[in-house]
């Protein structure tokens, strides 16, 4: 659905020594839904990710259709399923091993004062490589939601920018 409104224009293949035209989308369009309209802050809902959930189940559960997950990830500014949304609890575990290898997942990643800020080992509290990777993928949680009600505005001026 996202790429339906998008320009089409003949494109030449050479296949096998021939050259064939076929029509295809213009994905180099770069249209994001208009900045004034995802400002308001009274059109959100917050939504905190289930683990495991993904845009398109989001869209599923709250505008009845996986077809706007595209609206899901704009309205946040996530454009990675891997990287801009939280990996479910298995998931997790093996990017922790596999980024700090097998016996150092709870080796010390850095400490923190009792503000949080970062500091030296003689001034804070240790939190592990294991405690760190948790919190960066706890902070995807909370997403960004427009109220179904106003879900047609918003898919308009989307169409109306392309």
């Amino acid at each position: 659905m996202y790429f339906e409104n998008f320009p089409t224009f003949l494109y030449d293949f050479k296949i096998n020594g021939k050259t064939e035209y076929k029509l295809v989308k213009d994905i180099s369009q770069n249209v994001r839904v208009r900045k004034e309209i995802l400002s308001g802050v009274t059109l959100y809902d917050e939504y905190d990710i289930r683990d495991g959930e993904t845009p398109e189940i989001i869209s599923e559960k709250i505008y009845g259709t996986p077809l706007y997950h595209w609206v899901v990830m704009l309205c946040n500014d996530k454009y990675n399923y891997i990287d801009d949304f939280p990996l479910p609890s298995f998931e997790l575990q093996k990017h922790i091993t596999n980024k700090y290898g097998i016996g150092h997942e709870y080796d010390i990643h850095h400490y923190v004062n009792a503000n949080g800020f970062i500091v030296d080992s003689s001034q804070g509290t240790s939190i592990s490589n294991y405690d760190y990777e948790v919190s960066v993928n706890e902070s995807k949680r909370r997403i960004k939601l427009i109220s179904p009600t106003l879900l047609n505005t918003i898919i308009k001026n989307f169409k109306d920018l392309i």
